[in-house]
């Protein structure tokens, strides 16, 4: 059965601010809960007004604390910004307090500009070097305590607060490269196809090139697609209008809020550009539930994936708990007998 989770990036909209952002990721989250979604993955971005999520470590706990039965986790942490000591003490902690629920994605982009990026080193007197395989084989030594005899930080493995718990880790790109090391490190891997929709053969070629061993005997993929359910066509089309316009703006280098849809289908006649459309170059499945179905379970074959990500952006907070409501109802997801409200602690 295919599984279906949730990337939520908490969007900020116009007319609103970055508090009202991050607890819609809090109601979003408990509403997926109780629908039966797998996961529910935070974002990291830097340095815009359009996201509020640089800190996925900081939204984790949180999001466990108000939700019973999804995992929840990073999609996911910008390794290069961080120590892996740092990353690995923080998620060892969430994983402790919420025991076999906590995933931590890994990335190697930036989530922002080269400036953010200098901004968020300690050290601004040069740019940090460009060292992500050692970053991450240094993360994985701390959770598995098995870094090099005589490496100088492997003490620290053994002082790992949420010990024995840990995170599951995940791999996350949209890049040939990342395959090959999510393969070589026999690691699940995250394909984000709402940024490359021209994935399917990286998928396969993790596939293929995968090592099996201590932890993981098999390949697994998720993708991560970018769609948005209504109960028409012509309704879907009209609420993505706001992300679209968000998008175009990107790629000129002007970062806003998330528009509202009146505003955005104003700008998009102006350009020329039809309602009913899609970012150029990126893979947005949008529709009535039956035709978002239709669109995620052939990202799923396409790609050899038995989970797939959603992520959803609309101006309306509503749209979106409904767009997740209708594909909830759509592929029959139902959340565990014993569920019955937000919990407030993280362990039982």
């Amino acid at each position: 059965m295919l599984r279906i989770s949730v990337l939520d990036q908490s969007p900020i909209v116009e007319g609103s601010n970055g508090s009202e952002a991050l607890h819609n990721t809090l109601d979003l989250a408990r509403l997926t809960d109780r629908l039966g979604f797998h996961r529910y993955w935070v974002a990291e971005h830097h340095g815009g007004p359009m996201l509020a999520s640089p800190s996925p470590e900081v939204l984790i706990g949180p999001l466990a604390a108000a939700t019973e039965r999804i995992r929840v986790g990073s999609g996911g942490v910008m390794l290069p910004h961080y120590s892996p000591l740092k990353v690995a003490e923080n998620f060892s902690m969430l994983a402790g307090l919420a025991p076999g629920r906590i995933d931590l994605g890994i990335g190697r982009a930036p989530g922002s500009d080269g400036h953010t990026m200098l901004a968020l080193q300690r050290d601004r007197r040069q740019a940090a070097p460009d060292d992500f395989p050692q970053q991450l084989a240094e993360l994985l030594g701390y959770f598995e305590d098995d870094l090099p005899r005589g490496h100088p930080f492997a003490r620290y493995s053994k002082w790992l607060p949420g010990r024995p718990q840990r995170p599951d880790v995940w791999l996350l790109g949209s890049s040939p490269q990342s395959a090959l090391w999510a393969a070589e490190l026999g690691v699940p891997y995250s394909f984000a196809d709402f940024i490359n929709p021209r994935g399917a053969a990286i998928a396969q070629d993790y596939r293929e090139r995968f090592q099996s061993g201590k932890r993981s005997e098999a390949p697994e993929v998720n993708v991560g697609v970018w769609a948005l359910a209504a109960d028409s066509d012509e309704e879907a089309q009209l609420l993505s209008t706001s992300a679209r316009m968000a998008m175009a703006m990107l790629r000129q280098g002007r970062l806003i809020e998330v528009p509202t849809v009146e505003r955005a289908v104003r700008f998009l006649e102006s350009q020329g550009s039809e309602i009913a459309g899609a970012p150029a170059g990126r893979r947005t499945i949008v529709g009535t539930p039956a035709r978002v179905r239709e669109g995620i379970e052939q990202v799923a074959e396409e790609y050899g994936a038995g989970e797939v990500v959603v992520i959803t952006i609309t101006h309306d907070h509503a749209a979106r708990r409904r767009s997740y409501e209708l594909i909830a109802e759509q592929f029959g997801l139902s959340a565990s007998p014993n569920h019955t409200h937000p919990g407030v602690a993280m362990q039982s």
